[in-house]
């Protein structure tokens, strides 16, 4: 049995709005981490992924512009307080950020980038029955989202390295 358009879209819009609030959690992390290695290679690696996450957060919102459908507050609200829960279960407090936390928080980002990689395949497959989601270049995306995943995967290597090297 098939639901309505309308329920397809509601149910579109909790799916935008919950990888929307995964963007909020990735940036605040990104955020934090950029100000704790002023200076470094990873200081300019999370500046660029900042941009580029903020960038595809942009699109999501234009979705929900699309389907005339707002920001779930409640959403992002619950994604700033996970990713303060986050930065006290990783360690990433006011004080050095390093070891087994910053291996953690950049598994995090890398598991998040992989869930936006399969959102972008996922609308690109629904664009062709579904008009309405046309429009973004959903294979740029899913290649960009690919690209900053394993970028992301080789730091998260590099720290796992540093951190059990003691």
């Amino acid at each position: 049995m098939s639901e309505s358009r309308a329920d397809n879209a509601e149910l579109l819009h909790t799916y935008l709005n919950d990888h929307l609030a995964g963007s909020v959690a990735a940036l605040e992390l990104i955020g934090h981490l950029t100000k704790k290695f002023p200076g470094t290679e990873l200081e300019n690696f999370l500046a660029n992924l900042y941009a580029e996450i903020a960038a595809d957060q942009q699109v999501l919102r234009d979705l929900l512009d699309a389907f005339e459908k707002s920001e779930s507050a409640i959403r992002k609200a619950g994604a700033w307080v996970a990713e303060k829960f986050g930065r006290a279960k990783f360690g990433i407090g006011k004080y050095d950020v390093s070891g087994v936390g910053l291996l953690e928080a950049l598994e995090g980002l890398t598991l998040g980038i992989s869930g936006k990689q399969l959102l972008w395949r996922a609308l690109a497959v629904a664009s062709e029955v579904w008009a309405p989601l046309r429009g973004p270049d959903y294979g740029e995306l899913e290649r960009r989202a690919t690209e900053q995943r394993d970028k992301t995967d080789v730091k998260r290597l590099e720290a796992a390295r540093e951190a059990f090297a003691r």
